[in-house]
């Protein structure tokens, strides 16, 4: 009996092995099932032109209140208190976040807005990575008929249109936060994933060599490759060399190790650039969190905060000196052993959802700096 019981539980090891290496085997194409919507795209009407006026087309914005996802604070772990909320914002700027992709429906090519589950992730993206930026007098973060995740895993005419239409509602967003903002406020842009390709589009066609460039004192375009060779210098702002710079561009993709990033390598050298040219092996831009600058690499000790949240991410807390980083030479930011943050690690030690989290202290030590460096120029 003994015997067959052991028998029966290698079986079951052999089966579980098949299905894993089956499932890192045939990964791209069940995900393309599973996520792709098999129906035509569907033109997506312009939003009314004063659409962005009303408050419940926002995730944040002035005036909200204690509903706003991004003024939410983390505590620091071991003293058992908040950070500041909102209302304490010490810095006179303002913050244009647009969040990641939350639908993951295959029904429509583009979200409804309507669509309860997908908004409800799309506040936790916000609460997450937008708060970071809490010091800020205002934080702009729109609603939007995000692409669905089954657009960026084709090249079908669908998914570009779909990744058309929703920036189309960003950009009318931000058209909105723009004019309601005072002139003599800087701005601060920060998106992660989808949420950062639609703000390097802004970048290019509506920031770029624009009267409203100057007003620009940080860009945060996280989770999503920029090719320093054949996107940065189509954007229009350099990437940030130093921690007390203003004006620039930070950007890095994450990784524990042992790495895998065979699916992102293939997908970005497999694309145009900005100027046209195939990525190819071009190098991706990896500004380090930790050092505010381009490349290089910092200890754990470095890490004034990693963002840990509880099992269903509806509350959190940060824990100083967790993961380190450093930038490797294909340029995605390395963080050592996978550290436990949470359930959503894609496959290949792929740190995606955590980007910003993880260095969550850092980046809001790094605004800061960037607003104040804004601030103090000629």
């Amino acid at each position: 009996m003994a015997r067959k019981f052991l028998y029966f539980i290698a079986v079951l090891i052999v089966l579980a092995l098949v299905a894993v290496f089956a499932l890192r085997l045939y990964w791209d194409d069940l995900a393309e099932i599973a996520y792709v919507p098999r129906s035509e795209f569907v033109e997506q009407k312009p939003l009314e032109t004063n659409a962005y006026q009303d408050p419940a087309m926002w995730l944040s914005r002035p005036g909200i209140g204690l509903d706003d996802a991004a003024r939410w604070q983390p505590a620091m772990r071991g003293e058992g208190r908040q950070l500041p909320q909102a209302g304490e914002a010490s810095q006179n700027f303002a913050v244009f976040f647009v969040h990641p992709t939350s639908y993951l429906d295959s029904a429509n090519w583009n979200a409804p807005l309507d669509d309860e589950q997908s908004q409800s992730i799309a506040r936790i993206y916000v609460r997450g990575m937008a708060s970071p930026f809490n010091q800020a007098s205002e934080i702009w973060a729109p609603r939007y008929r995000q692409a669905t995740f089954g657009a960026f895993l084709t090249d079908s005419p669908e998914a570009q249109q779909a990744i058309d239409a929703a920036y189309d509602d960003v950009k009318q967003a931000f058209d909105f936060f723009v004019a309601s903002v005072d002139e003599d406020v800087p701005i601060v842009l920060a998106g992660h994933s989808q949420g950062a390709l639609h703000l390097l589009r802004l970048l290019r066609e509506e920031l770029a060599n624009s009267p409203s460039a100057g007003r620009v004192a940080a860009i945060y375009a996280v989770g999503w490759p920029i090719s320093v060779e054949h996107d940065l210098p189509a954007l229009g702002f350099p990437a940030c060399a130093t921690p007390s710079q203003a004006g620039c561009i930070m950007s890095w993709s994450t990784f524990a190790e042992p790495a895998d990033p065979a699916r992102v390598i293939e997908a970005y050298s497999g694309s145009r650039g900005f100027d046209g040219t195939m990525r190819g092996e071009s190098p991706i831009l990896c500004t380090n969190p930790l050092t505010g600058g381009i490349g290089g690499e910092a200890p754990a000790e470095a890490n004034l905060g990693t963002l840990i949240p509880n099992a269903d991410y509806s509350t959190g807390e940060l824990v100083p000196g967790a993961v380190p980083a450093r930038c490797n030479e294909r340029g995605l930011l390395l963080i050592g052993d996978p550290p436990e943050v949470g359930s959503a690690v894609l496959p290949g030690n792929n740190y995606h959802v955590y980007d910003i989290p993880l260095f969550w202290q850092n980046v809001k030590q790094d605004v800061a700096n960037r607003v104040e460096a804004w601030a103090a120029r000629p």
